[in-house]
């Protein structure tokens, strides 16, 4: 059953589409200049909604095996507040973000599951990391084209498309990962001396 992290999303990364259906709509021959704003607020929005993904899934997780492994109160209470204040700096969804929060509070580097068609690990991890960088150059620089100054889109149609698409199934295989991880986790440890 998908994650209720997934689920959020799902929903959430519909507006980076949604931003990019406008551009669309907006778009004729010569494209007015004022439109590129959109594909750059749509990878923005994309990445947005990765980061939130990320941060719900690791509380929903985390929430799941206290609860589960019948945690002490104190103890759960420290860890979930341990992970708020984690989740305050977290802010890009980078590999070198992920990757330790991950492992600090599950115990696994989840960026090993982010693999699909023709795409390994590897490749996913430097893709992020670009996408992160161009996401962070666009929305502290703007990027926006200068008047008589022509210069290249910060963002193209084609590849908006392509990063809408390689953010879901980045988030589709993190949430096969992750399930498949969390359920070898979630099973209760014996208690040592039991039968």
């Amino acid at each position: 059953m998908p994650s209720k992290a997934l689920q959020t999303f799902e929903h959430a990364i519909q507006d980076a589409a949604d931003l990019l259906a406008h551009f669309d709509s907006l778009n004729k021959k010569p494209p007015p200049p004022e439109i590129e704003v959109l594909k750059r607020a749509s990878l923005v929005m994309a990445l947005a909604a990765l980061e939130a993904y990320f941060e719900d899934l690791l509380s929903e997780l985390v929430a799941a095996l206290c609860v589960q492994n019948n945690a002490d109160e104190r103890l759960s209470e420290f860890i979930r507040t341990s992970l708020e204040n984690d989740l305050k700096t977290f802010h890009t969804p980078s590999t070198d973000r992920v990757r330790p929060m991950f492992a600090k509070y599950l115990g696994y580097d989840v960026t090993e599951g982010w693999s699909w068609n023709n795409c390994n690990p590897a490749e996913a991890r430097t893709e992020l990391n670009r996408l992160a960088k161009k996401r962070g150059d666009i929305a502290h620089r703007s990027w926006r084209p200068l008047p008589g100054q022509p210069m290249p889109h910060a963002v193209t149609r084609d590849a908006m498309r392509k990063h809408i698409h390689f953010i879901k199934e980045l988030a589709k295989a993190t949430e096969e990962y992750v399930q498949e991880n969390s359920n070898k986790s979630l099973k209760p440890t014996p208690k040592s001396g039991a039968a």
